[in-house]
């Protein structure tokens, strides 16, 4: 599949490090436009919502507090190359505009992998894998998969 191409995907968010102290995961959605640059290599524009699910802890002679929901828009650019006809790595960098009150803005980087399966003439099944880092006093991370479809223009 060649020339420009929207995607509309679901996205999984698997908290690493500190992160993953008090966030058991994050699910969300995302569009990504790609457009050829050269041969084998599209500029990447993508944007997205997700939502994180923070982890219950107990406080003794408290009891159990219940973790909260936090959720972030995410907004990057960046490049993905293709080594083989279907297999690609990139990355992007952008910012994660937090949705919570006093959450603020994140600048945003994440390397990422994939493949995409060509399903019709002008549509592919893309499945990536990334890494992707969010600094804002203090740094958040998570393993990411991204499943979605690929609409030629």
């Amino acid at each position: 599949m060649s020339g420009s191409k929207l995607g509309i995907g679901v996205d999984f968010a698997f908290p690493t490090g500190n992160f993953g102290d008090y966030t058991d995961f994050g699910y969300g959605g995302s569009l990504q436009y790609q457009a050829p640059i050269v041969e084998k290599l599209n500029f990447t524009a993508s944007a997205g919502y997700l939502n994180f699910k923070g982890k219950d802890y107990e406080l003794p002679g408290i009891g159990t507090i219940e973790g909260g929901n936090s959720g972030a828009i995410p907004v990057k650019a960046g490049v993905r190359y293709f080594l083989a006809e279907n297999f690609y790595v990139g990355g992007e960098l952008g910012a994660a505009f937090g949705t919570t009150d006093g959450a603020g803005t994140a600048f945003v980087y994440d390397p990422h992998i994939g493949v995409e399966f060509p399903v019709s003439d002008g549509g592919s099944i893309d499945l990536g894998a990334r890494y992707e880092s969010w600094s804002n006093n203090g740094t958040s991370r998570f393993i990411g998969l991204r499943l979605a479809y690929n609409f030629g223009l």
